[in-house]
């Protein structure tokens, strides 16, 4: 199998039923992690029972950020710190500098800048270096990361969000992440061999919109994202299952 991701959650932020949307690629026995919500690696372990596929934070070469909502970048401080502590190496996150610009100071610090090493000494400051690698992601040019080329857009959404195409073993994913819906951005998706794109309410993509696109653009469409009132047994187009391998 040249390219494969695992599901390791598909709803949306206000989800009772499912874990927040979240996703593994596989190429060349490389993991890449998709955005990266709470409680990551609980999703990951549950993922992989189901999957059959082992997953775990030592298979995880990088994390692709897509935002900063919480729903997608809330479990970078426990993964950066389970890097840090017990893998004993500095996580690398892949992120447009729209994106990554305010991950520190308006995320992170709070709970990772200040460590006590021990009883009655001065804190011990930690910065982004100490725990990360950030790799910046380009609208003008494709980023490469083992396997894995990576190109991305800007998408309408409440904060800097962008999609993706995930190439790798001659295939593509195409991940719209968070956004409105914009023709321009399913035009951009279209050219990958599947597309993974979200349906929601309000500044999201409604489903409407997606249900009208052309059978076989639809036919290469997978939905994530959706809220727990989504009748999946009505899509047209396929909702994906939370847990579960997929061949790109």
């Amino acid at each position: 199998m040249s390219l494969s991701f695992i599901t390791l959650g598909i709803g949306d932020a206000f989800s009772a039923l499912r874990y927040s949307s979240c996703f593994a690629v596989e190429a060349e026995d490389q993991v890449l992690l998709v955005d990266c919500p709470h409680p990551i690696r609980k999703m990951m372990r549950e993922a992989s029972e189901s999957s059959g596929v082992p997953l775990d934070a030592d298979r995880v070469s990088a994390v692709a950020l897509t935002h900063l909502h919480a729903d997608h970048a809330s479990g970078l401080e426990s993964l950066g710190y389970f890097s840090f502590f017990v893998l004993q190496r500095k996580l690398e996150v892949l992120a447009h500098p729209a994106v990554a610009n305010r991950l520190w100071e308006g995320n992170l610090a709070a709970g990772m800048e200040c460590l006590i090493e021990r009883r009655g000494e001065p804190p011990n400051d930690k910065h982004f270096e100490d725990y990360f690698d950030h790799t910046p992601l380009s609208t003008e040019a494709a980023v490469r990361h083992g396997p894995f080329l990576i190109e991305s857009r800007m998408t309408y959404h409440h904060v800097p969000t962008t999609a993706l195409r995930i190439h790798a073993g001659g295939r593509c994913l195409g991940y719209s992440a968070d956004t409105a819906f914009d023709e321009g951005l399913i035009d951009w998706l279209s050219k990958a061999d599947l597309i993974i794109h979200e349906t929601n309410y309000g500044v999201h993509t409604p489903y409407e919109k997606l249900a009208a696109l052309p059978a076989e653009l639809r036919a290469r469409m997978r939905l994530i994202h959706y809220p727990d009132d989504f009748d999946t047994s009505a899509s047209l187009i396929e909702p994906l299952a939370q847990g579960r391998r997929y061949n790109v």
